[in-house]
């Protein structure tokens, strides 16, 4: 069993896609994709791309994929890396997909001077915390993440 690592092209648009839905299906949300392969090959190759992708695949065949796009920290002046989903197949796991992913995520942050790589955790899901530590990875405390979305962006855009 060979596992490599690569930035994903246009052409894994439908890997990737297949990949963002099978997270949903296994965080019990498989309604909740509003993305199409349509806006993945925008939003990461088209002229004004901003998110990429690194793959890892076994055997020549994809199973596990890195969404990520660049931030700023200014406290360090520097970029930082933001994994915004991680994802392998669950018949890959335990071969070292993650992990090697997780490699191709520093390289890259190294290569782009990054002072750190983010993420968040689904509360509840100790496999992957205990992924993470061993990784060295640290719970970031003090920050809570929050968002707004849906109607409340419509009426704070102006919309309603």
């Amino acid at each position: 069993m060979t596992l490599s690592t690569r930035l994903a092209v246009a052409a894994d648009v439908p890997a990737i896609y297949a990949l963002i839905v099978a997270l949903a299906v296994y965080e019990d949300e498989p309604d909740a994709v509003r993305a199409t392969p349509e806006t993945l090959a925008e939003t990461m190759f088209g002229p004004d791309a901003m998110v990429h992708a690194h793959l890892v695949e076994q055997d020549g065949a994809v199973v596990g994929v890195a969404l990520w796009f660049e931030t700023y920290s200014t406290w360090t002046g520097r970029r930082s890396l933001y994994l915004e989903d991680l994802f392998v197949d669950p018949a890959a796991r335990g071969a070292g997909a993650g992990r090697a992913l997780f490699r191709a995520l520093a390289l890259e942050a190294r290569a782009r001077d990054c002072a750190r790589i983010d993420w968040a955790v689904m509360e509840g899901n100790d496999t992957a915390r205990g992924f993470y530590t061993a990784l060295g990875a640290h719970l970031s405390t003090g920050w809570e993440p929050w968002q707004i979305e849906g109607e409340a962006l419509a009426r704070l855009a102006g919309d309603n």
